[in-house]
């Protein structure tokens, strides 16, 4: 039985890839009988369904940058935390690492304290802060071997890779010929170069104009994906559809999958697709995530970061050989007896 009750310390959950791992471990840790709650520091949003039995804690709203209500933040935090001792302290975000560590001075050695980093840590502005921080905690969790690496020595001590888990429930694999669609899932940001997706798909249109591409997720770049959409001349056929909570369902009979990112932790949407034996395409972008799971030529195929031309290459190689397709699809599938929710939440329990 484990000790302490896991908390897991997330800004909010409103819908993404951390979210959705947050809420795939917390649904499993409470279906065994084990005391879990998610702390939200920064929200109050939980778009994932979550267990009758997890206790959900919020903080409060975004501060905005402003000094007092971050301090009254870390005030709530430690409050918390001494009406819980002994837990365990899951942050599974820089900040909520760094406002859990100032919460708990003067009793530190009261918890276990856990980080789960989720992005390329190469991106993260501040890297002397953060790792001032991160040295304090009993272990670090990457995704990749690549993001362990990217840390100085005395963080790589504490370091293990543990790859999210994936859980496509009772969402069927499609049999049969595929829709002519192209989906891309993740939120709709900077980070996820959707705007290079929406170039290379205009250029594949020219040659396949019967397919749409339709992208799940929102953003601040919603607006402005739009208007490029429309410039290019494109905007009928590529379709806005927001978050969903039925996602995997709405994009198992899709042609392809398609991840543009510039860096990533792990895309768990792009192992999810796999693991629905959708054909996938992804950039081959830092910190490794997708090299770690799609091989070459044999469950998917990898282009390079920001190049447009092989980008739409790929999809037009797919677009023209459903069979290459259908064999990456059978392989992919393969993932989900390896990185199954209740292999992954042991791996974190003896981290």
């Amino acid at each position: 039985m484990v000790k302490g009750k896991i908390v897991f310390v997330v800004p909010d959950m409103p819908g993404g890839g951390t979210e959705r791992v947050v809420a795939l471990l917390a649904n499993e840790y409470a279906a065994r009988g084990i005391a879990v709650s998610i702390l939200l520091f920064a929200g109050h949003q939980t778009a994932y369904p979550l267990d009758e039995c997890i206790e959900v804690v919020s903080l409060g709203e975004p501060s905005g940058g402003s000094i007092g209500r971050r301090i009254e933040r870390i005030r709530r935090m430690r409050s918390y935390y001494r009406a819980n001792r002994g837990c365990r302290i899951w942050a599974f975000s820089v900040m909520g690492a760094v406002f859990s560590a100032v919460a708990v001075i003067g009793c530190r050695k009261e918890y276990t304290f856990l980080i789960s980093e989720r992005n390329d840590p190469q991106r993260y502005e501040h890297p002397h802060i953060r790792n001032f921080f991160y040295r304090g905690a009993d272990r670090i969790v990457c995704q990749t071997q690549d993001a362990i690496d990217s840390f100085p020595k005395a963080i790589r001590r504490k370091a293990l890779v543990i790859p999210n888990p994936v859980e496509i429930g009772d969402t069927a694999v499609w049999s049969g010929e595929r829709e002519k669609r192209i989906v891309a899932v993740g939120r709709l940001e900077p980070q996820k170069n959707h705007s290079l997706l929406l170039q290379a798909f205009a250029r594949f249109r020219a040659q396949y104009p019967a397919y749409t591409l339709e992208l799940y997720g929102q953003g601040s770049l919603e607006d402005a994906l739009r208007e490029q959409a429309k410039e290019l001349g494109i905007d009928r056929s590529v379709i806005f559809h927001g978050f969903s909570r039925q996602v995997r369902e709405e994009i198992r009979g899709a042609a392809m999958y398609v991840l543009s990112s510039d860096y990533e932790g792990i895309s768990n949407s792009m192992l999810e697709a796999l693991a629905l034996g959708i054909p996938v395409i992804a950039t081959d972008c830092p910190c490794g995530g997708s090299r770690t799971y799609i091989r070459q030529e044999v469950n998917g195929l990898l282009v390079p970061t920001g190049n447009m031309t092989e980008l739409s290459d790929a999809m037009l190689r797919l677009a023209g050989d459903p069979q290459l397709g259908a064999g990456f699809g059978r392989e992919g599938q393969k993932l989900k007896e390896t990185l199954g929710v209740s292999q992954i939440a042991d791996r974190f329990l003896v981290s």
